[in-house]
């Protein structure tokens, strides 16, 4: 029993020390590239405002999808109130599926407005293309009731989404927001790897499952006959 105790705290800690490091660069990101949002006599004000309401609704879906994700992966939370798992999970999912196309079409208006090349339109449908698909996948097995295989796409869904985050704490921390080269070499890279550290993200969760697995009755019973 008290290496059950110890294997559940070790998770809880894990989960505690991730979710609490994806809200800091939520902060950061606020503090460093949105604070348009609060201050509109910003001259970047101007430039979002020409978006309109396909900005908007890029940024409240995204936002949403953010916020969200994370109660998705309480275990507590997804066998103690299963109704409001699913819910919040279709939730996630709408705006997943809302935010990706809205993102590319506002990068388009932006190479539109010669502000980014072409490469960036590129890029951000590519990045679109991962959440979209990852998450979609994600619905059909959770549909089918194949959890497993659910929750390793959702891992992929979310860390495709983290991308938005990632890119602009590298971004901002390093000042290479300031050099197109850079920016796009860090985008790049991101979207690129965002399925492999949802797949890392997901073995590492199944690492800590196992032994707690083994312990179960069920499988205590298989291990006897």
């Amino acid at each position: 029993m008290s290496g059950m105790g110890s294997l559940r705290s070790s998770g809880f800690r894990t989960k505690t020390f991730v979710f609490a490091f994806i809200a800091f660069m939520a902060v950061y990101v606020l503090y460093r590239f949105e604070s348009f949002l609060v201050d509109w006599s910003l001259p970047v004000w101007q430039h979002y405002q020409a978006l309109g309401v396909f900005l908007l609704t890029h940024g409240v879906a995204g936002a949403t999808a953010m916020i969200l994700a994370p109660m998705q992966f309480s275990d507590r939370l997804r066998v103690r109130f299963t109704k409001l798992h699913r819910v919040v999970g279709r939730i996630y999912v709408t705006a997943a599926l809302i935010l990706a196309p809205f993102g590319v079409y506002t990068q388009w208006l932006d190479e539109r407005l010669g502000i980014f090349p072409h490469s960036f339109t590129i890029e951000t449908f590519i990045q679109a293309s991962i959440l979209m698909i990852t998450t979609g996948v994600g619905l059909v097995f959770a549909l089918k009731r194949m959890i497993p295989q659910h929750r390793q796409w959702m891992f992929r869904s979310y860390a495709a989404a983290l991308t938005f985050l990632e890119i602009r704490v590298v971004l901002g921390l390093t000042g290479w927001d300031h050099d197109p080269v850079m920016t796009e070499t860090v985008v790049w890279c991101f979207t690129a790897t965002a399925v492999l550290v949802g797949d890392i993200a997901n073995q590492i969760y199944e690492l800590q499952m196992r032994p707690r697995a083994a312990r179960s009755p069920a499988m205590q019973a298989v291990a006897a006959e």
